[in-house]
């Protein structure tokens, strides 16, 4: 079980402009992701160590935002004015969560602008509104050559800062949550009516930075 990414909706200034920000900040640059197009969303990424990666993504004028869960929680968000959409976790196997939270994964695929498809089977993109400390899981089905982890960077995640519950978590992802997990240090505060993914922490080469 991997920490594979977080996810940032761009507010009023629009997803250029965002991306173009929070690279800034970590004194990087993102790249375009292309198109969800079953979602109704396009994002920009900005690569980060150990096979992570930051998604800044928008809705779009688009009916598959109006049906699609994420894209219904991409807009739910940017209408709050944007910031931090949630986190993903990848798995090699969907099938024995599936079987202990009686749901069912779905499809998903990304266009790129190179007309290159990364498709991935997703579980839990629901919660991202009802109850956003908690992550959604994702299975990788395409070769590893297209994956996000195959880019490269020397940024790392370091901290994750959560409005909610360690105990929920760790019910949620049937894997013990302390003081970290997969190698990023949890920090836990008082939901306040809301849970969410509040700020998160990176270690750049001009050193730590918080978003």
């Amino acid at each position: 079980m991997h920490l594979d990414h977080v996810i940032y909706a761009s507010g009023p200034a629009g997803l250029a402009s965002d991306a173009n920000r929070l690279a800034a900040l970590l004194h990087t640059s993102s790249i375009d992701g292309g198109v969800h197009p079953s979602f109704g969303t396009r994002m920009r990424l900005i690569p980060l160590a150990q096979g992570r990666y930051i998604e800044i993504v928008e809705v779009l004028d688009h009916p598959a935002a109006d049906k699609a869960p994420y894209g219904q929680a991409v807009r739910h968000r940017s209408r709050m004015g944007g910031g931090w959409l949630g986190w993903a976790v990848s798995v090699d196997d969907l099938g024995p969560i599936e079987g202990r939270l009686g749901r069912s994964a779905v499809n998903g695929a990304r266009h790129f602008p190179d007309g290159r498809v990364l498709e991935w089977r997703q579980l839990g993109v629901r919660g991202l509104i009802a109850d956003p400390q908690l992550p959604f899981f994702v299975e990788w089905r395409s070769p590893a050559s297209v994956l996000p982890s195959a880019l490269s960077s020397d940024i790392a995640l370091t901290d994750l800062e959560l409005a909610g519950s360690s105990d929920r978590l760790a019910q949620w992802l049937d894997h013990p949550v302390a003081a970290a997990f997969d190698g990023v240090t949890f920090q836990f505060n008082a939901a306040n009516g809301y849970p969410a993914l509040t700020a998160a922490i990176f270690e750049t080469a001009a050193g730590p930075v918080r978003i």
